[in-house]
């Protein structure tokens, strides 16, 4: 932890890492096929085998959860020590991340709307929704926030055994899923697994103090899983959906995400002492700073970049910029330029969200004081702690 804050370096930067990779996996390796319905995104999964392993890295959603779990553990003890109620804690954690969202979807389904009907543009609606539909996320992340007292319930009552209960069940829902055909009751995993993911968090700060064979145990015990899970034929191995496979982990989330977060929290804890080596170095620790105070934003934000970029490259450039062929040697150079479009329309939409922001909050502070709680000003960052 910084000595000034009591922040925890490594979380933060977890956290960081996760949010790059996330933007970047959706700018550099979205492959757009335009249809008779609109776009239709695919990625190199569906072009190379074999590809998908390295999803058991890339798809860090779980980490994610995993860390927003302990965010909020912490900062609802600080909270809770200054005699915040959790009620109060809960609405603070949530406005700050539903409203720009909710205004970013109301704003989006406007302008389909509009634009679909002065140019009688039939695929409008199917591009708005690749736009937002990555914030699906952030409404499981807002869900929850909500549901606190029920995980702090089960984490006082139940401890550890809570993450067995709750893998247990996504367990169960698969076999109902897929042996008997209630294909209905894989959404409860929607909530079961990343409350799970969430949930683990709050047992962050005992599995730093546990001795090191504890996380190499956690990262084989979820490798193994995955393995047996992939190779037994029951579930695809890629950890995000591909087009052409007969399912996906991810919507609904199975069981193999309940192994997928086992193995990289393990895998998180094994390299720690070499990433918290590099933490002490400026740079590093720059990066990681920068990354949690645009969290909120570019997460927001990113795929409105990347549909401006793409429009400007189609519209005015008639699609010379970013190609979106079967992946081949030149593809692959050109993913720093599939970046760069995306990035320079993003940027200046973190800017002004930022200017907004800065701008409430000060007029906030001067038309009315602090709240007596210290609840005001809350952390708006995606997983702040």
């Amino acid at each position: 932890m910084t000595a000034d804050s009591g922040r925890d370096r490594y979380v933060d930067w977890l956290r960081a890492v996760s949010l790059v990779v996330v933007v970047l996996w959706h700018w550099a390796f979205t492959i757009l096929r335009w249809t008779p319905d609109g776009p239709q995104p695919t990625s190199p999964l569906g072009f190379f085998s074999g590809l998908w392993i390295f999803t058991w890295l890339l798809q860090v959603m779980p980490l994610f959860f995993y860390v927003g779990g302990y965010a909020h553990l912490v900062s609802w003890e600080r909270a809770q020590a200054r005699g915040t109620s959790l009620l109060r804690y809960i609405g603070g954690h949530i406005r700050p991340l539903a409203v720009p969202a909710v205004a970013l979807v109301v704003t989006w389904a406007l302008l389909g709307a509009v634009l679909g009907s002065l140019f009688r543009l039939q695929w409008i609606g199917n591009a708005v929704m690749l736009v937002i539909s990555p914030l699906w996320f952030l409404g499981v992340y807002v869900v929850l926030i909500a549901l606190l007292p029920v995980s702090l319930w089960l984490h006082q009552r139940l401890d550890i055994l809570a993450l067995v209960l709750l893998g247990g069940t996504a367990l169960v829902v698969d076999v109902l899923r897929f042996r008997y055909g209630l294909a209905e009751l894989g959404w409860i995993n929607m909530a079961v697994v990343w409350m799970l993911a969430h949930q683990a968090g709050f047992f962050y700060r005992r599995l730093v103090d546990a001795p090191r064979r504890l996380d190499l145990s956690l990262l084989f015990a979820g490798l193994f899983a995955l393995f047996g899970l992939v190779f037994s034929g029951l579930y695809p191995g890629s950890m995000v959906g591909v087009p052409g496979d007969r399912l996906s982990n991810m919507a609904p989330p199975t069981f193999v995400i309940v192994a997928l977060l086992a193995f990289q929290v393990g895998f998180a804890e094994v390299v720690r002492p070499w990433v918290e080596r590099r933490l002490a170095h400026p740079r590093p620790l720059r990066f990681t700073v920068v990354m949690n105070r645009v969290a909120l934003p570019l997460f927001l934000f990113h795929t409105t970049g990347m549909a401006l970029a793409r429009a400007v490259d189609y519209f005015v450039f008639e699609g010379r910029i970013v190609d979106d062929r079967t992946p081949d040697l030149l593809w692959w150079l050109e993913r720093p330029i599939a970046v760069l479009g995306p990035l320079l329309f993003t940027v200046p939409v973190i800017v002004l969200f930022a200017r907004h922001r800065a701008s409430r909050d000060a007029e906030r502070a001067t038309t009315r004081r602090p709240d007596a709680d210290g609840t005001a000003g809350v952390d708006a960052r995606l997983a702040g702690n």
